[in-house]
């Protein structure tokens, strides 16, 4: 592969200030959303934190007139993914499109509504994502990647733009062209899910490519911040694969489910933070939904209450009755109620 055409230089902004190793919050729909990182703002803040991935389209595109029974728009909707607090800082947006017009008038809007960087999703699975050319359909479409890294750029041109994407589409062996061809385009950082998006999560991840990874960087763009996701369990984990690959940080994903401490070196969870503990967070969690998130439905909150909800005695009774809550006042009641019935964790 070779570089576009289309290069514009980077801006590095707050990603040459981190200290390393860097550990960051990942970008998960419908779990890493306003409610859930006010949480860990408050509980266990990451270096950096990601919002869920929105579609640039979308923010650009939604009609204001279409609104639904709560005077919502489409607009309005996408716009409550972007909802940040100060205390969430350095707070990148990520966006995803496959056309560049849209990914630079969204770009635009993001850095008007006082985002620190802006990272472009090129490693979801999700069909309807690809269907639409973006997400891990970039993979297979480098020019067009470079064309829409550029355009972020043209939009956001203070703030710096990062990339996350996986080791491939379906062949491991299209790593280092594809990885070479990100890091060519000077982007502030790079994250790598250790999958091909063929692998999805069905395998372990490939972290015995990160030495490869940080010499490609190393060797074509080494101002650029290199990151590695995928399998992360713990904070001692993370500095433990950073001091053996030789990477300068790891973004954590499925460990933080049920589990706002998880970037506090000081508190874990199993054993600093006693069960009544955790279920009031959880009903604080549910609260924030609730409050921030009017137009979603309660039921996300589902797969936080299976994460919440594990390790102790009773969890799976208590756990059996919260799927089947219908408001946050059933959820109360049988919380308290478990409560009552195992005052020794209280």
């Amino acid at each position: 592969m070779v570089l576009s055409k289309l290069y514009t230089p980077m801006v590095r902004g707050f990603w040459e200030k981190l200290e390393k190793p860097i550990v960051v919050l990942a970008p998960m729909a419908d779990v890493t959303d306003a409610a859930f990182r006010r949480l860990f703002a408050q509980y266990g803040k990451p270096d950096v934190t990601w919002t869920e991935f929105v579609s640039a389209d979308g923010l650009v595109r939604a009609p204001h007139d279409n609104q639904d029974e709560r005077g919502m728009s489409s607009q309005d909707k996408l716009r409550k993914d972007l909802l940040y607090t100060e205390a969430e800082r350095p707070i990148v947006a990520q966006l995803f499109s496959s056309k560049p017009e849209m990914m630079e008038l969204a770009a635009r809007m993001v850095a008007e509504m006082g985002f620190d960087g802006i990272d472009i999703n090129m490693g979801c699975p999700d069909k309807n994502i690809e269907k639409q050319g973006c997400g891990a359909a970039m993979i297979k479409n480098p020019e067009n990647a470079a064309a829409i890294i550029t355009a972020a750029k043209r939009g956001a041109p203070t703030i710096p733009i990062s990339v996350k994407t996986r080791t491939g589409f379906n062949r491991i062996e299209d790593f280092e062209p594809w990885i070479s061809f990100l890091l060519e385009q000077d982007i502030a950082c790079l994250t790598i899910h250790w999958r091909t998006r063929k692998e999805m999560s069905k395998v372990a991840a490939h972290w015995e490519l990160a030495p490869r990874a940080v010499a490609l960087r190393d060797a074509i763009a080494p101002q650029t911040i290199l990151l590695g996701n995928g399998d992360v369990t713990s904070l001692a984990d993370a500095h433990e694969k950073v001091q053996t690959t030789g990477i300068d940080g790891v973004m954590v994903g499925r460990g933080i489910f049920g589990n706002p401490w998880f970037f506090n070196s000081h508190i874990d969870r199993d054993t600093d933070v006693t069960v009544g503990e955790r279920l009031g967070v959880m009903l604080a969690h549910t609260k924030l939904f609730l409050e921030l998130l009017p137009h979603k439905n309660v039921s996300v909150m589902k797969k936080h209450y299976k994460a919440y909800v594990d390790g102790f005695v009773g969890a799976k009774e208590l756990r059996l009755e919260l799927m089947e809550a219908a408001t946050i006042a059933e959820v109360e009641e049988r919380v308290e109620a478990f409560l009552q019935e195992h005052p020794e964790l209280r």
